[in-house]
C-alpha cells in the first residue's frame, strides 16, 4: 500500500500539472485532493503507527473505528483464563506498558472476585522494596562453564522468517537496551539477531537452521562456529512446542526468500516442514549425551531442550536418564499447549498438548522427586504478559518466563491472523519489503525495551506487597484460586507438590508412580502400560 501510495500521488501530481496551462479549473481538484495528499505523507513518513505507514489514509479509519466502538465495562482482566484469547483489554495493557504511558485505573477492582476461576497472590501486612533489576536467574548447572545471568522475562522463540527482518532487529534491540535474551526460534541464528548486540538464546529444532548439513543431519562443525559467538548465550533444542505438539515446524513456501533459503539451507518455492522428530538421538541416554556434546562444543554454554509436556512417561524417562548418567541440562522451557505459532493445523492447537499450568507443575515435581531440581532451570512459555502472570508461574515452579504474544504486541501486531499468508498490515509477520517498511526499527526497539522495564517493575511491585524478597523463595500456597463460590484454595491444595527424592527407589505410592514405573532411560517406550 506504501508503493501504491506513493504512485497515486505521482499520477495526480504529474495530470494536474500537465492539465493545468490547459484546464484552469483542474487547480481545483487540489481543494479535494490536497488536504488527503497531505495526511497520507504525514501518514507515510510517521513512525509510530505501522499500520498508518503501511496504509496512508485508510489506515487512519482503524483508529475512528476504535474511538467510536462502545466501551467494555470489565478494562482489563489480569489474571487471563488458560486458554481464553487475548482480549482488547489485556492488548491495551501491553500497549500501554510498551509506550511508556499510564496504566493505572480508576474504581478498583474490575472482575467479579466471587467468579469461579478468579486467581490472586496473598499480600503481606509488611510490604518491602525490591529492585526490578534485582530479578534475575543464573543458569548454569555444574558442568556449565560460562552460566549466564537471565531476566526473570525474556523473548520466546520467534523465527526469522516467520517474523521479518524488521521484527527481529527490533526485539534484539529491545532486549539489549533493557538487558533480557532474544531466543532465535528454530529458524536459524540470522544476521538480524546479532546486528544489534542483544543477548542470544540461539534455538534449533529437527531441521536443524543453522547446524545442518547437506543431508538435512546434525552438523557438529557448523554448530560450533555459531555456538561460540559471544552474543549466544545458551543453546536450546526444541523437542516440541505447545501449538503444534509432535508436529514439526511449518514455514510457508510465500516466506521462503532468497536469504531465507540460504538461512536456513532450504530450496524456495516449497514450504519448509521440519521433520517430527530428531535425528541425532532416539532415546532418553542419547539426548543426554548429545547435551553433553553440545556443551562442548559450545565452550561450556548452557545447554537447554523445550517442549510441551505430552505422555508423562516420556518425560520421566528423560529424569532416569538424567539420574543413570549424571548429565542433565542447564534449563527446560515448558511450552503450554495454549502458545501461539504463525502456522500451525487447527486441531493441534485446539486439542493436542499439555496446557502450561499442568505441564510446568509436573516437570517442577518430576525433577524434585529425583532430586535434579536445584541443578535445572526451569522456564515457563505461554501467554504472559503482566507482572501477576510473572509471578504467578514462579509460585507454581518456574524460575523465569518467557513471552512470545507480549513481544509481538510491544511491536504492533494487531492480532490481524495474517501470520501465515505473509500479509500481516503491520510488517510483523511478513517478509514482504513493503508491509516490513512499516515497522520503524528504532521506534519499536524502544517499546520492547519500555514494555519489558515496565512489566518486571511490575512483577518486583507485586513481590514487593507480598514480603517475598527473592523470586525462588515464591510457594505455591502464595497463589490463590477460587474453586466455587464458597470455596477457596491455594495451588499446593489444587496440586500435589512432591518432595525431593520422592521419584527414587520404589517410587513411594503418588500419582506419578504408575508413570515412574512404566518409564525406562534407553527408550522412550514404555516398559509396562501406556501413560
Amino acid at each position: 500500500m506504501r508503493r501504491e501510495f506513493v504512485i497515486g500521488v505521482v499520477i495526480i501530481t504529474v495530470g494536474v500539472a500537465i492539465a493545468a496551462p490547459f484546464y484552469p479549473h483542474v487547480l481545483w481538484s487540489l481543494i479535494l485532493f490536497g488536504p488527503i495528499i497531505a495526511i497520507g505523507l504525514v501518514d507515510f513518513f510517521q513512525v509510530k503507527h505501522s499500520i498508518r505507514r503501511n496504509f496512508p489514509v485508510l489506515g487512519n479509519f482503524r483508529y475512528v473505528f476504535e474511538a467510536i466502538r462502545p466501551e467494555i465495562n470489565q478494562y482489563f482482566v489480569e489474571s487471563n483464563t488458560d486458554g481464553v484469547p487475548f482480549s482488547r483489554e489485556e492488548r491495551s495493557l501491553v500497549y500501554q506498558r510498551a509506550k511508556g504511558t499510564l496504566d493505572t485505573l480508576p474504581f478498583g477492582t474490575q472482575r467479579n472476585v466471587y467468579e469461579v476461576g478468579y486467581e490472586w497472590l496473598c499480600h503481606s501486612l509488611h510490604p518491602i522494596h525490591i529492585d526490578p533489576k534485582s530479578l534475575r536467574v543464573t543458569v548454569g548447572g555444574p558442568d556449565c562453564q560460562q552460566p549466564y545471568s537471565a531476566s526473570v522475562l525474556n523473548i520466546s522463540a520467534m523465527s526469522y522468517g516467520a517474523l521479518s527482518a524488521n521484527a527481529v532487529k527490533a526485539l534484539n534491540g529491545g532486549a539489549k537496551d533493557d538487558g533480557f535474551y532474544h531466543n532465535t526460534g528454530e529458524g536459524g541464528l540470522s544476521p538480524y539477531h546479532l546486528e544489534n548486540g542483544g543477548d542470544v538464546v540461539w534455538q534449533f529444532g529437527t531441521g536443524y537452521f543453522g547446524c545442518r548439513a547437506d543431508d538435512g543431519t546434525f552438523s557438529e562443525s557448523k554448530f560450533a562456529e555459531r555456538a561460540r559467538l559471544p552474543q549466544v548465550k545458551m543453546i536450546e533444542i526444541k523437542l516440541s512446542q505447545g501449538a503444534k505438539p509432535g508436529h514439526g515446524g511449518i514455514l510457508p513456501a510465500a516466506k521462503v526468500t532468497k536469504e531465507i533459503s540460504e538461512i536456513r539451507g532450504v530450496p524456495m518455492g516449497k514450504d519448509v516442514i521440519s521433520p517430527p522428530a530428531h535425528t541425532a538421538f532416539s532415546t532418553p541416554i542419547e539426548l543426554m549425551k548429545f547435551i553433553k556434546k553440545l556443551r562442548e562444543l559450545s565452550g561450556g554454554k548452557p545447554i537447554g531442550f523445550k517442549l510441551c509436556i505430552g505422555k508423562r512417561r516420556e518425560f520421566l524417562a528423560l529424569c532416569k536418564a538424567m539420574h543413570q548418567t549424571g548429565i542433565s541440562p542447564d534449563f527446560i522451557t515448558v511450552d503450554g499447549a495454549e502458545g501461539g505459532t504463525g502456522a500451525a493445523p487447527l486441531e493441534f492447537s485446539n486439542h493436542i498438548g499439555t496446557p502450561l499450568t499442568e505441564g510446568l507443575i509436573f516437570v517442577h515435581n518430576a525433577l524434585v522427586g529425583f532430586d535434579l531440581r536445584q541443578r535445572i532451570r526451569v522456564i515457563a512459555s505461554g501467554k504472559v504478559t503482566s507482572g501477576f502472570e510473572i509471578v504467578k508461574r514462579l509460585a507454581m515452579g518456574a524460575d523465569m518466563v518467557n513471552s512470545a504474544r507480549g513481544f509481538m504486541l510491544a511491536l504492533g501486531c494487531i492480532q490481524a491472523l495474517r501470520c501465515n499468508n505473509n500479509t500481516c498490515p503491520t510488517g510483523v509477520a511478513t517478509q514482504d519489503p513493503s508491509l516490513a517498511a512499516g515497522l520503524f526499527v528504532s521506534d519499536k526497539r524502544h517499546r520492547v525495551a519500555t514494555f519489558h522495564r515496565e512489566t518486571v517493575k511490575s512483577a518486583a511491585e507485586i513481590m514487593g506487597a507480598m514480603s517475598v524478597a527473592k523470586t525462588s523463595d515464591l510457594r505455591p500456597w502464595n497463589l490463590m484460586r477460587r474453586v466455587s463460590a464458597t470455596e477457596v484454595k491455594h495451588y499446593g491444595e489444587l496440586y500435589e507438590y512432591l518432595r525431593p527424592g520422592d521419584l527414587l527407589g520404589s517410587h513411594g505410592t503418588n500419582s506419578y508412580t504408575r508413570a515412574c514405573q512404566a518409564a525406562v532411560a534407553d527408550s522412550f517406550h514404555a516398559s509396562g502400560a501406556e501413560i
